[in-house]
């Protein structure tokens, strides 16, 4: 999972990044609406967590633009002074959720989940391919109620994989998944070493990672 944070408080914006990479997550930070926009223009994301007051200009100015463009990205407003009237706004332009300053990380965590969750259309907590469970809430895979042993990093790959079972997933798609701008210094083939990581993990549970040469990855269900 892939997330912007806009937020110009940057212990603020800091700390939720480290609380939601820790979480397996993606994290990008942008402190205005012009970084915004920018990060926006190249990347896709799977939630944007924004604030709305910045220093130059108001959050809903870019939720507007997403939303002009019929981009439904799940927004989570942010603001330390949200009343009835800010609330209804940025609902009625197209905020998905709103949340309160000062709040508990592990509330923004829970509804950014929330969020990505009702979005892929992932309602149930738990999907299932062959033996091999896997609980989106809890981050946590397992075998036969047996947990496996896997880092946060092959967690994320795995729900990438799970949520797409059948498809076939591109070096590109996965990398986008799994590393923020802060990691440019990860190259592209550290998606091979993953992978390779995974599958030995994955040995025994009725499933296995497909390479499409030329094209990416594919999750299934042996036979």
């Amino acid at each position: 999972m892939r997330i912007l944070i806009v937020e110009d408080a940057q212990d603020m914006a800091e700390a939720v990044a480290i609380r939601l990479t820790r979480a397996g997550m993606a994290c990008d930070l942008a402190g205005s609406c012009g970084e915004a926009h920018d990060f926006l223009a190249v990347q896709s994301y799977d939630v944007v967590v924004l604030d709305i007051n910045l220093p130059d200009g108001m959050g809903t100015e870019v939720l507007q633009a997403l939303r002009a463009r019929a981009d439904r990205t799940p927004v989570l407003m942010l603001t330390a002074l949200f009343s009835v009237d800010d609330r209804v706004s940025a609902l009625d332009l197209g905020a998905d959720d709103y949340l309160t300053k000062p709040f508990d990380p592990r509330e923004l965590e829970a509804r950014v989940r929330a969020l990505h969750r009702r979005e892929s259309g992932q309602k149930a907590e738990e999907l299932r391919l062959g033996a091999l469970r896997f609980n989106p809430a809890a981050m946590s895979a397992t075998r036969d109620g047996a947990r496996l042993d896997l880092t946060r990093r092959e967690l994320t790959l795995l729900a990438l994989l799970m949520r797409n079972a059948g498809k076939t997933m591109s070096k590109e798609r996965l990398y986008q998944g799994l590393f923020s701008f802060d990691d440019a210094d990860v190259g592209l083939n550290a998606i091979e070493l993953y992978i390779a990581r995974l599958r030995k993990k994955l040995t025994g549970t009725g499933v296995v990672i497909e390479t499409q040469r030329g094209l990416g990855y594919c999750l299934r269900a042996t036979p």
